[in-house]
């Protein structure tokens, strides 16, 4: 591993560091070290990074800026790959966007808004990567990634990259095909908007935004939605009927202000978070018959 860093160092690819603790880069703030953590400079980096950890067949691991991603306590085997800045750039052609992975959905939906663009609104509140929302569908307010992606530029695992249409992504709730059917990571995204009324715009984006700062617990560490919804049933909703809201287990609790939600309320391991997700899915399947199944991304050493 020593040999790879070293090339890795040697490259000029970016930012490179041993036994870098993932706790500081997952918005839970929760989880062990990588062997090595890389965080690009450029898209033509990364794939140099991703040569280099090939030939000497070192697992990798992507992630973006953290949300909705449980890493274990013992981290992550081989080189984890962050996609920020570097690869975070977006040019607007239009009511056309081509945005990198790293950008965060946040800022970029902040800046289009005020732009007089319309179709970011529903991710307002999304702190996560643009990468990220685009490989879970991200969504909220009636509205998701399906709705406004054009294409999308992929690294497959096997280190290729490749563009996929909408229509390839395979979008469902919550869903693409890059989870499971042909895993991958979104490193660059085209997104068609729509020019609207810029008043009328930025007016949803500030009720979308008040509406999670009312509802969910953004002042303590977490990971966002745990559960997908059992649709025609909410997570959150079954978790509170269940009498479940506040319960905690080690430093994990359920969020007094939403069901869904999972906060680090001081000193929680990934142990903790997994045996409280364990907790939920056993009492809501006793109780209501109903299977849990999660939304937030499990990843690392077991």
């Amino acid at each position: 591993m020593k040999t790879l860093f070293n090339e890795l160092t040697e490259a000029n690819i970016g930012k490179v560091l041993e036994n870098e603790p993932l706790a500081k880069h997952t918005t839970i703030k929760i989880g062990g070290p990588a062997d090595i953590y890389i965080e690009p400079n450029s898209t033509d980096s990364l794939c140099k990074a991703i040569e280099i950890i090939k030939d000497k067949n070192v697992k990798w691991t992507v992630i973006g800026r953290g949300s909705n991603l449980l890493v274990a306590d013992k981290g992550i085997e081989g080189v984890v790959i962050k996609l920020g800045a570097g690869m975070d750039d977006f040019d607007l052609n239009g009511e056309i966007l081509t945005v990198g992975g790293g950008c965060s959905v946040i800022r970029l939906a902040t800046i289009i808004s005020k732009k007089g663009l319309s179709g970011l609104e529903f991710a307002s509140g999304i702190p996560g990567s643009i990468g990220g929302a685009v490989y879970m569908n991200a969504g909220a307010h009636g509205s998701d990634m399906s709705n406004i992606v054009v294409k999308a530029r992929i690294l497959f695992n096997d280190g290729t990259i490749q563009w996929l249409s909408n229509e390839e992504l395979d979008f469902s709730y919550r869903t693409s095909i890059l989870q499971e059917k042909r895993p991958g990571i979104c490193i660059e995204a085209v997104l068609q908007l729509k020019t609207g009324e810029k008043e009328d715009i930025v007016a949803v984006m500030q009720k979308n935004k008040d509406y999670r700062r009312d509802t969910q617990p953004w002042n303590y560490p977490c990971a966002g939605s745990i559960f997908r919804n059992p649709l025609p049933n909410y997570a959150g909703q079954l978790v509170e009927a269940a009498g479940l809201k506040g319960y905690q287990l080690g430093g994990a609790k359920i969020s007094e202000m939403h069901g869904n939600f999972i906060v680090n309320a001081g000193g929680a391991t990934a142990q903790d978070v997994l045996d409280l997700i364990a907790f939920v899915k056993k009492t809501i399947l006793e109780k209501y018959d109903i299977r849990m199944e999660t939304e937030v991304e499990i990843i690392g050493r077991n």
